[in-house]
C-alpha cells in the first residue's frame, strides 16, 4: 500500500475537472499517490493544486535546464518548491543534469530530483532483461530519482 504513484499532466486535469477530481480522490483514498507532472508548462492553476488530492509536484525540466544562468527560472523553481511544501506536497525537479543544479535545488529544499545526473534512461530490452532475471533494483548510477539533500555532495 502506498507504493504505486500515478502521474498526471496539468492538461489531463482540466479536460473534465469534476470527473478528474472524483477519479483521483478515489485513487488517493485507496492508497495510490498522485503526482502532477510537468508543472508550470500548461494550465498552471493554483486552484488545482489546492483542490486535487496531490502528493507531489514535478517541476518541468524547462525550468531546471536554465537554473545555472537564468534568475527568472530560479525564482519560479523556488516559488514552486515553497508552494508545494506549503500545501503539504513534495517537490521533484525533472531534468537535473549538473552538480550545480543539484546543489542549488538542495539549498532551496527540493525533495527529489530526476535526470541524467543520476542515470540515463534504459532501453526497453535492458529493462525487460533486468526484470526477467529478478533484478528489479537499478544498478548504481541508473537511478532516475534521487533524494536531492542526501545526494548533494557538500
Amino acid at each position: 500500500r502506498g507504493r504505486l504513484e500515478l502521474e498526471v499532466t496539468e492538461g489531463a486535469l482540466i479536460h473534465n475537472v469534476e470527473a478528474a477530481f472524483l477519479l483521483l480522490d478515489r485513487l488517493s483514498r485507496s492508497g495510490i499517490k498522485i503526482a502532477v507532472d510537468d508543472f508550470g508548462t500548461g494550465y498552471s492553476s493554483l486552484s488545482y493544486l489546492k483542490r486535487f488530492p496531490l502528493n507531489r509536484v514535478k517541476i518541468d525540466r524547462s525550468f531546471i535546464s536554465e537554473l545555472d544562468s537564468a534568475g527568472e527560472d530560479r525564482a519560479i523553481v523556488g516559488a514552486i518548491v515553497s508552494l508545494a511544501h506549503a500545501l503539504g506536497m513534495e517537490a521533484i525537479a525533472e531534468g537535473v543534469e549538473t552538480l550545480a543544479q543539484q546543489r542549488w535545488l538542495a539549498t532551496i529544499g527540493c525533495d527529489q530530483a530526476q535526470g541524467n545526473r543520476y542515470g540515463r534512461p534504459l532501453p526497453h530490452n535492458e529493462i525487460v532483461t533486468r526484470w526477467s532475471s529478478g533484478d528489479r533494483q537499478p544498478a548504481q548510477g541508473d537511478r532516475q530519482t534521487a533524494n536531492v539533500l542526501a545526494e548533494a555532495p557538500s
